[in-house]
Formats: structure tokens, sequence, C-alpha cells
């Protein structure tokens, strides 16, 4: 199985944010203003994420530029407003891979303790995500009041992403736990090959 920081991860990821780059420099020559602003945020923080390569795998740092690239695509090009689960999709995406990385570094000082209890490890995550979620609900109806335009749509809408979110929580509650397992895996060899090298040899 392909490990969670293979390389190919952390190359991908710098080639999402040169289109990310892109895709600024496009709606900064278009004037739309709001889309600058949205693209922005998404590049800075993956770019955050993407420098911390040693305290997250790089397929986190891959899937959370994958998913503003998904949301670039959606302001850009007006694919959230238009026919199709595009909006539904990428919500639940985006949240599934910002709890990934941020779950990853919130509780990072707790993930040896949590390896062997894996049912409070995935409730805690899939809160986590969920969490974020409602926060998330809560910036579009603001942004919606400052910049007077039509950010949330009716509530049918509101509840469809919030269960988007749920959903995207649960799956990167599963996919975090396969990577707490692995790293801590990994930690307990180093240590292990650290006790063996430290341990006093017999010089009779």
């Amino acid at each position: 199985m392909m490990s969670t920081n293979w390389r190919g991860y952390r190359v991908a990821a710098w080639v999402g944010q040169a289109f990310l780059t892109v895709a600024v420099i496009v709606a900064v020559s278009q004037g739309k203003w709001e889309n600058v602003l949205g693209l922005g945020l998404f590049l800075a923080a993956s770019v955050v994420f993407v420098v911390m390569d040693d305290r997250l795998p790089a397929l986190f740092d891959f899937l959370f530029v994958f998913a503003a690239l998904l949301n670039a695509g959606g302001w850009a090009w007006g694919l959230f407003y238009q026919q199709g689960p595009y909006d539904e999709i990428v919500h639940a995406f985006t949240i599934f891979a910002v709890t990934l990385a941020l779950s990853f570094l919130a509780y990072s000082s707790m993930l040896t303790i949590f390896r062997d209890r894996k049912l409070l490890y995935l409730l805690t995550i899939t809160s986590f995500g969920i969490a974020i979620g409602a926060l998330w609900e809560i910036t579009e109806w603001t942004a919606g009041i400052v910049l007077s335009s039509e950010v949330i749509g009716s509530v049918d809408d509101t509840i469809i992403d919030l269960i988007m979110d749920s959903l995207g929580s649960g799956i990167a509650a599963l996919t975090s736990f396969w990577a707490l397992q692995e790293w801590t895996r990994s930690d307990a060899e180093v240590g292990s090959q650290a006790s063996i090298a430290n341990s006093p040899t017999d010089r009779t």
C-alpha cells in the first residue's frame, strides 16, 4: 500500500498551487475581486499546509490543495450556481480535506493515545469536522450580508450542505485513523531502533 508520505503527493500539491496562482492572476485580470479574495485565501492556506511537511502526511497536503482547486473552479466558472451536484460534492470534499489537515494538527500530541481507542478517535474527528462545517455555513451567511450578495440559498440548501459536511467528516475520520496507524507504527519502529542502538552491549 502506498504511504501517506509518498513524495508524489507533495509534488502534486505544488503543481496544484501553481494552478491556483494562475487562477488568482486570471481573476485579477478580470476584475473579479470576490474571486480574488476567495482564491487568495485558499492559496495562502494551502501554502501554509504544504510548508509544514514534517507535521502533516503529504497526502493531506495534496487533498487540501485539490479541494482548493475545486472551489476555484466553482467560483471562476460559476459551477456552484449551475444545475447538478457540483456544489454538494465540493462541500463534502472540502470539509473532508480541511478536517483531515486541521484535526491531525489539533490532536497531534494525542495521536499515540488515540491509536488504541478507535471509536473515540472516529467520533472526535467526525465531530470536529461537523463543527467546521457549521462554522463554514455561518461564514457564508455573514459573507452574504457583508457583500450584499446571495451566498446561501434556501434553508433546504443549508441543510443539504450540513449533511454533505457530515458525510465528508465521517470519511475524513476513517482516512485519518488509517494515517494515524501508519504514523504511530513508524514512530514506534523508530523508537525501537533507537532503544536498540542506545542499549549497553556486552563487552566481556
